[in-house]
């Protein structure tokens, strides 16, 4: 055991065992307290209701947590024991390994691009080719990748350039020009870990995996917004994917680094326009037709985030009505378990993690706020983002263990729950109500700070 691994497991141990010194502590003092308060509360059949409420989906929240940990950590030893059968079996020759193409869809990335496709030439592979796709970028985003390209280099790369016409469009343009048998769609501000081609193509011996999830991570990790950011990425996405790919469920293929087998990508028709969410769409396509979705947990995609809070919104908005655009197109599933299977469950899953979470979390910091100021309790409500946290930061230490990432995430739990997630969900509040409304949006691209 290295240092820094020694680091991250006494930092856990020691947060983990706060968290039972104060959970004992609450739990004591609760006891300790007037409950007539909360008895006068209980008189109101409405403020019973919302208190019932609370409680199951507290629950609720607790199973999730407990299962996405447990089979997130079943998936971690699967794959340290796969990694131990591979490092014993004849290595691969490199003449055997098929082709794969880098789609790289670009509209406006001029800031960016050319750190992110000169990245793409020290991946550790024999076979590969770049493909940037200019989506008709206003700003020089084609004339730098062109530049990129005509330098002197082992690795080909082909620029298209092509009038505007969104980023499934772009993707599909990558998929109809590329040569390799796999493809690997990013984003082009991403940089990939240089292991990423060869750990993910490892995958596609088994048939019926059409597409494996790459792991994706913040790179600009430079102000408390984005510090932020990089815990959610770590204990809201890449914890949930692992425990996904155990149960062969994995939902979402991020943006940032996907890679599909090529028939399979035309057999589904591509990506489709009509979601904001293409990512999320496609990849329901891929498991309503039957194919698998594998996750690698070490190929790992380094995206720049948002670092400003308005534009940060902005994203979990689009997200929020992509996801639930996606979602209705395939709502058929939701209603016939027998015939969708295990695709019953992931919609009904990205339900309550797109409505019914951040709707109840909404609801129980008003309800508490309310009770407070009207019976004097707030004690409740510290209890209430007490119980929450403690959720958070059990998530974060395991995930910093397992994911091999700074035990300083782990600090950023409390932050996390007292106002980050707080403000996100009223984002996705908002944007639910608007996507019910049919309101008008519109893309929002993010604009890059180059801190690739």
């Amino acid at each position: 055991m290295g240092l820094n691994e020694f680091k991250r497991y006494l930092t856990a141990a020691l947060v983990l065992g706060g968290i039972l010194v104060l959970g004992a502590y609450g739990f004591y003092k609760v006891r300790q307290y007037d409950l007539a308060s909360f008895s006068i509360i209980l008189e109101s059949t409405i403020l019973t209701a919302i208190s019932i409420y609370l409680l199951i989906f507290l629950t609720l929240l607790i199973i999730r947590y407990a299962v996405l940990i447990m089979y997130s950590f079943m998936e971690h030893l699967e794959y340290l024991v796969k990694r131990n059968e591979e490092s014993h079996a004849d290595p691969i020759s490199d003449a055997a390994l098929p082709m794969i193409t880098l789609v790289v869809p670009a509209y406006n990335e001029g800031m960016v691009i050319q750190a992110a496709v000169r990245s793409l030439l020290l991946l550790d592979y024999p076979n590969y080719e770049v493909l940037v796709i200019d989506d008709g970028s206003s700003d020089d985003t084609y004339e730098k990748s062109l530049a990129v390209a005509r330098e002197d280099h082992d690795v080909p790369i082909r620029v298209i350039t092509k009038p505007n016409g969104g980023k499934a469009d772009a993707l599909n343009t990558g998929m109809t020009h590329a040569r390799g048998e796999f493809i690997l769609n990013m984003d082009g501000d991403t940089k990939l870990s240089r292991n990423t081609l060869r750990a993910c193509i490892r995958h596609f011996d088994n048939p019926s995996i059409g597409a494996v999830a790459g792991n994706v991570k913040v790179l600009n990790r430079d102000n408390i917004w984005t510090k932020l950011q990089a815990l959610e990425y770590v204990e809201g996405l890449a914890m949930a994917r692992k425990a996904q790919s155990f149960m062969r469920a994995v939902n979402i293929i991020p943006g940032p680094l996907g890679m599909f087998r090529k028939t399979v990508l035309q057999q589904a028709g591509g990506y489709d326009h009509d979601t904001f969410a293409e990512d999320c769409d496609l990849t329901l396509k891929l498991l309503m037709r039957g194919w698998h979705i594998a996750y690698e947990p070490t190929a790992i995609a380094w995206v720049e985030t948002p670092s400003r809070l308005l534009d940060l919104l902005k994203q979990r908005y689009r997200w929020t009505r992509g996801i639930l655009q996606a979602t209705r197109k395939h709502r058929s599933a939701m209603w016939n378990p027998r015939k969708a299977g295990i695709n019953f469950f992931i919609l009904w899953y990205m339900l309550f993690e797109g409505i019914l979470w951040p709707f109840s979390t909404v609801l129980g910091n008003l309800f508490f706020v309310y009770i407070g100021l009207k019976y004097g309790v707030v004690i409740f409500l510290f209890y209430w983002w007490l119980q929450l946290t403690i959720l958070d930061i059990v998530a974060a230490s395991y995930c910093v263990i397992v994911e091999e990432e700074s035990p300083s995430l782990i600090m950023y739990s409390v932050g996390f729950r007292l106002f980050y997630i707080t403000i996100i969900d009223i984002s996705k509040v908002f944007a639910t109500i608007e996507e019910w409304r049919g309101t008008t949006m519109t893309w929002g691209k993010l604009q890059r700070e180059g801190k690739l």
